[in-house]
């Protein structure tokens, strides 16, 4: 089988995402082919952190990727001017990326770097646990991950087992660090308030018409959960 027709109509076929005209070997036409090669929706994150900077190098990186893929760019999210130290509520490009995924308007979600796209490790691997769930795939320029291969998707489950390793390793820094300030004499918690503020507390608490307490609270200029906390015996002996 071949293909023949002026390069004009190759071009407009190719365009439409339709196969031009369908030969034999000895040049007999058999008319235009109906078939539509079905293409992945992709839409490029894009992030630079100082307004000086730009974003069209990793535009245009992106977009001759995603042509030798075979893949449709339907949307481009661009957070300009935004730290990458900011969680998704400080990148409005980032969280809408986020709820049009929920929404499957897209089948792949394609950035320059993993830097662009989380904090941590965790983050990452967090975003793609999401995005994985909805059969949504990942590919990250700079470190060569595509999803869509098995070699990316082992590479994804390696680094959810590096994600769990950092995590291990940041709660037993801090239960360390815990022991450490206990043995040295510190103690944890939030510190108590005045013995005689706290006696002021439970005459007030013991009073029969005392019913608010978050005005008891700021005419003491004290916060409401202390108040909580002191009042609670109160409650457990009244429910005995």
């Amino acid at each position: 089988m071949g293909w023949i027709g002026n390069p004009a109509e190759a071009v407009k076929a190719s365009a439409s995402n339709t196969r031009p005209y369908l030969t034999t070997t000895n040049g007999k036409a058999l008319g235009m082919a109906t078939e539509t090669v079905n293409m992945k929706r992709a839409v490029l994150y894009l992030r630079v952190s100082t307004q000086d900077q730009t974003t069209a190098n990793q535009d245009r990186e992106l977009r001759e990727i995603a042509s030798r893929m075979g893949c449709k760019i339907v949307k481009i999210y661009k957070d300009h001017g935004v730290s990458g130290a900011k969680g998704r509520d400080g990148r409005p490009q980032f969280d809408a990326l986020c709820r049009d995924a929920t929404k499957r308007e897209f089948d792949m979600i394609m950035a320059w770097s993993v830097d662009r796209l989380g904090r941590s490790l965790q983050d990452l691997v967090g975003f793609l646990s999401e995005i994985h769930a909805l059969k949504i795939d990942l590919y990250l320029h700079q470190q060569g991950l595509d999803t869509t291969t098995p070699a990316g998707k082992a590479l994804f489950q390696m680094m959810g087992v590096f994600a769990e390793f950092e995590r291990a390793m940041i709660q037993e820094r801090v239960r360390a660090g815990l022991r450490r300030a206990v043995d040295e004499g510190a103690k944890l918690g939030r510190p108590r308030i005045d013995a005689e503020l706290e006696e002021r507390i439970k005459k007030a608490l013991a009073e029969p018409d005392r019913s608010s307490l978050r005005k008891l609270a700021v005419e003491l200029g004290v916060a409401v959960n202390t108040i909580q906390r002191i009042k609670r015996p109160f409650a457990e002996a009244d429910a005995a």
